[in-house]
């Protein structure tokens, strides 16, 4: 079990089995000292860890760790805790895990051209133009001059600008101009809204891309500031459709409700019209008129459909 385990996330991306397969492994050493009464939710809890962090609507890793720490120590779980547990998702099925984690290593690499096939030649374009750009380039001389940018880059000497979260609510939206860092970020993120940037690496612009990201919540499509958007022919939306619907829902509409409703009705009247019918001894074919008489349905109705109307009603 722990081998499969590891093999699911080495399939993930992001590097998950570099900072996660500590946390499988110690799980399953530690799985013996869970108690009965949690084995249960602690077990679904893990296995949503497991699951592409994408699905996560918090670090479920984070929290799995302190959770096995609490349990080593056998201490008591509080009420937010056990709460967590009965608001905890269902486990998404296989088909949205393995779509939702091809999605995964696309953005990883910043592939978007299968959901965006036509804005290859607008993107590589507006980059040629913006690296060419005197004013650009003026503008970055002036931000290395004032800072040390290579103590605000990564490993992979990439300097990011705030992320906008949806709705553009923004929690850290006041600038920390009483230390370098909060000057910076605040110099920074204005510099990435004047040239259309996510980001600079190595001195070279991180051009905004227009993208399409599966949440926790929802798909979000990312049109930049700068992007002259043809519905038609910049996106595929077939295959943002297939991507949105990955995670199983069910159609929906007007008609639809109403139909549903009209079922919910049909099946609170089959109890009393079952009820009737076995008061009265009816049997076979006669019983199954009265029901469909009664549902104001055609004699000759399948008698699944009664049968499906009361599946509704368990």
């Amino acid at each position: 079990m722990m081998k499969q385990d590891l093999e699911r996330i080495a399939r993930q991306a992001y590097h998950r089995v570099e900072w996660s397969s500590k946390l499988v492994r110690r799980y399953h050493r530690e799985k013996g000292l869970i108690p009965a009464h949690l084995a249960e939710p602690v077990e679904h809890l893990y296995r949503l860890f497991l699951t592409p962090m994408t699905l996560w609507p918090f670090n479920i890793q984070a929290f799995l760790e302190r959770l096995l720490d609490t349990i080593k120590s056998r201490r008591k779980l509080d009420a937010a805790t056990e709460l967590l547990f009965e608001v905890l998702p269902p486990l998404p099925a296989v088909s949205t895990i393995k779509t939702v984690t091809e999605h995964e290593h696309n953005v990883q690499a910043g592939k978007y051209e299968h959901l965006v096939p036509a804005s290859l030649a607008k993107f590589a374009a507006s980059e040629r133009a913006l690296s060419a750009n005197r004013a650009f380039k003026t503008d970055w001389k002036k931000i290395t001059t004032c800072f040390n940018v290579t103590h605000h880059a990564d490993h992979k000497g990439v300097i990011r600008r705030i992320m906008v979260p949806e709705r553009n609510l923004r929690t850290n939206f006041d600038p920390d101009w009483k230390t370098e860092g909060g000057r910076f970020q605040a110099v920074f993120d204005t510099f990435c809204a004047k040239w259309n940037l996510y980001g600079m690496q190595n001195g070279k612009p991180l051009l905004q891309k227009l993208s399409v990201n599966l949440t926790p919540f929802g798909t979000m499509i990312f049109i930049p500031a700068y992007w002259s958007f043809d519905p038609k022919r910049d996106v595929d939306w077939g295959a943002i459709t297939k991507l949105h619907k990955s995670r199983g829902q069910h159609r929906q509409g007007p008609s639809l409700a109403e139909g549903a409703e009209q079922r919910r009705a049909d099946a609170a009247k089959l109890i009393d019209l079952e009820a009737e019918a076995k008061e009265r001894k009816l049997r076979g074919a006669k019983r199954h008129e009265f029901l469909c008489k009664g549902l104001g349905w055609n004699p000759g109705t399948d008698a699944k459909r009664i049968f499906r109307l009361r599946k509704l009603l368990e």
